[in-house]
């Protein structure tokens, strides 16, 4: 690397102060989670009738045993078996045709009243853009009730070919979504479809007239009070604020091991990790350029033609946002790996590393590192991005925080902060995974 790219990548670097540990959290600081709605939530959130070909749910992919993920670095979406580390990529016909480009995000506290901006790249988002409140893939057709941007959230992963709809052919859900030729649809065509799939399930139709006042009969169920539910449950089952660190907020000086209070003053000090991992979530939802290695087939801008992610600039359009990413809640960050926003790195170590030394650590990874069920018919394309040496030199260009001088034993430490934000009822959840659902269908 030269002097004068060392320079660039200085200048090009984000600069500000650290903060002070924040306030604590309490349940006001949460959108209220109505019982009735999360109880029928859980069902919704586990059922596989939500899906275009019927073998996927919401719960594949953000898993009770995988703490609200799938511990993957990217996932295995319709076409796959299985859960977690275990899940297959499928065979025959019925093969996964894509990896789902970006790790599962986390569902630990998205139900915070602060959260205005959700997913990698943000495509989701508080605003009044489009005159209903948020800037989704949607637009102006997102349908209004929504209770909140979790909500909303709930609403789009039945509609991704690789994620839950299937694939060209195989249902009607996914013809319903293609942007291919002169029979494209809106995205919103796909939500009367779901509709009436759960309004053809009478235990579901008693559920929803008992938990909604404004549904008196299951012709009334509609697609918001389905995301609404599920966003109940998100809220009810993954709020945890009772880690050792919020003892220390709370009073308790006692709370973290010496250990951890120094790894906690490095974290508001010398290591600037508070620059973005700030405010009571430990994130200020804002997005960076960490230079993570690529791999997967990424998310690109309509006509890219590169295998590649270009990150926040893919919904911004702003060629400044290229590679950047949401900062993650630090929040239960031990029951949540792999870490990235592709889940390069399988540890904390790895990850916590990267932020000081970008550089370094991106000459150092290895694919190996990265948790991918065997899938040989992607080979190809799995790692094509490394071996493009101008995407690696964009990438390289484009980092915006500073290598920072650290040693081993201060690293120690701050991962030792890190896992003072464990909950300490991390697996003893409100409700849990159900055992069965309306429709049948299996439960993974």
């Amino acid at each position: 690397m030269s002097l004068f790219v060392l320079v660039l990548l200085l200048l090009l670097s984000h600069k500000c102060n650290a903060e002070k540990p924040p306030n604590p959290l309490t349940n006001s600081s949460f959108h209220y989670s109505d019982p009735k709605k999360a109880t029928l939530g859980r069902l919704l959130f586990y059922d596989k009738i939500l899906s275009g070909n019927h073998n996927i749910s919401c719960g594949t992919c953000h898993h009770h045993d995988f703490a609200g993920g799938d511990g993957l670095s990217l996932g295995i979406g319709e076409g796959g078996f299985g859960v977690g580390r275990n899940r297959s990529s499928g065979k025959g016909r019925d093969k996964i045709k894509k990896r789902i480009p970006r790790n599962a995000p986390g569902l630990w506290n998205l139900g915070a009243k602060e959260i205005h901006t959700l997913m990698h790249d943000g495509r989701i988002s508080e605003s009044n853009i489009f005159g209903n409140g948020f800037n989704t893939p949607a637009e102006e057709w997102l349908p209004a009730g929504l209770d909140n941007i979790l909500s909303v959230q709930a609403l789009f992963p039945m509609t991704r070919q690789f994620e839950m709809a299937g694939n060209f052919g195989e249902n009607e859900i996914i013809g319903l979504v293609s942007k291919i030729g002169k029979d494209s649809r809106r995205i919103d065509a796909v939500w009367p479809v779901i509709e009436n799939r759960i309004r053809g399930i009478p235990a579901y139709g008693s559920l929803f007239v008992d938990t909604f006042d404004d549904i008196e009969h299951s012709m009334d169920i509609e697609i918001v009070h389905i995301a609404n539910a599920i966003a109940a449950f998100i809220i009810k089952e993954w709020t945890s604020f009772d880690s050792p660190f919020d003892d220390y907020l709370n009073g308790d000086q006692y709370a973290l091991t010496p250990p951890q209070k120094r790894g906690m003053d490095l974290f508001y000090g010398k290591a600037k990790c508070s620059t973005c991992h700030s405010g009571n979530l430990l994130t200020d939802q804002k997005f960076y350029a960490l230079a993570i290695p690529q791999f997967g087939p990424g998310r690109t801008r309509r006509m890219d033609p590169f295998t590649r992610d270009v990150g926040r600039m893919g919904e911004s359009d702003r060629i400044e946002d290229i590679y950047r990413f949401k900062t993650p809640s630090l929040r239960n960050v031990t029951l949540t790996s792999p870490y990235g926003h592709n889940g390069a790195y399988p540890n904390l170590e790895g990850i916590v590393k990267h932020h000081f030394e970008p550089l370094e650590m991106y000459q150092k990874w290895d694919p190996s590192m990265a948790k991918l069920p065997e899938a040989p018919w992607l080979e190809d394309i799995d790692f094509v991005v490394l071996s493009d040496k101008r995407e690696t030199e964009r990438l390289l260009s484009r980092i915006d925080i500073e290598p920072i001088e650290i040693t081993e034993k201060e690293i120690d430490e701050i991962i030792g902060f890190l896992y003072a934000l464990t909950g300490k009822s991390k697996n003893n959840r409100p409700l849990g995974r159900p055992s069965a659902v309306p429709s049948g269908f299996p439960v993974d």
